[in-house]
């Protein structure tokens, strides 16, 4: 403890407050990236209750998010790591000062665009029926002539899906046909050949 309290004592007020400013924001950001990589525990056993469907609805992801909470940690690590290094090299405190704030800039950026291309990597799962056209597949349930009524199509797109179908040939497609889809009629209809 005396060889700590003559370390301190040595430093001269910007590097205490470097100091100051390094140890806890690291101590932070390791065990925030600790909790990113095993996550934050089980989640399967977790009740909620409320309306999520509204917000849900129009979620579109997360936008680019330049200042959140694990920018500012990593802001503030970074900034407080380059000072101490910035005036371990003999640097003057209003250099220090300027590098640190640079360098702290470029972390949060550089998090923020993690974070942005991360969300980017997300798949949207939702089955878009006009995916469909061009695909071909088997008749399930008969499908009459002429569009004089519908009948099931079992074909594989986005998963296995049975569609209702309709077609324009002049005779039935009998069950176990293979069939083409060449369009999507009232947006929830195939039209096949």
């Amino acid at each position: 403890m005396e060889l700590f309290n003559e370390w301190w004592t040595a430093l001269d007020l910007s590097q205490k407050v470097y100091w100051c400013i390094a140890i806890p924001f690291s101590l932070i950001f390791i065990f925030q990236t600790i909790m990113t990589i095993i996550g934050t525990g089980d989640t399967d056993q977790l009740d909620a209750t409320g309306d999520g469907d509204s917000l849900v609805g129009d979620d579109s992801g997360i936008p680019f998010q330049f200042i959140s909470l694990k920018n500012l940690v990593a802001f503030f690590t970074i900034f407080g790591w380059t000072g101490i290094a910035a005036l371990s090299s003999g640097w003057g405190t209003g250099a220090t000062l300027v590098v640190s704030f640079i360098a702290g800039l470029i972390m949060m950026l550089i998090m923020a665009s993690i974070f942005y291309y991360m969300n980017k990597l997300t798949e949207d799962g939702s089955f878009k029926i006009r995916n469909t056209i061009g695909k071909s597949g088997s008749v399930y349930l008969t499908i009459p002539a002429g569009r004089a009524g519908t009948g099931k199509v079992q074909i594989n797109v986005q998963g296995f899906q049975t569609l209702d179908a309709i077609t324009d040939c002049e005779t039935d497609i009998k069950t176990g046909s293979v069939v083409t889809v060449t369009d999507v009629v009232n947006g929830n209809l195939l039209l096949v050949k």
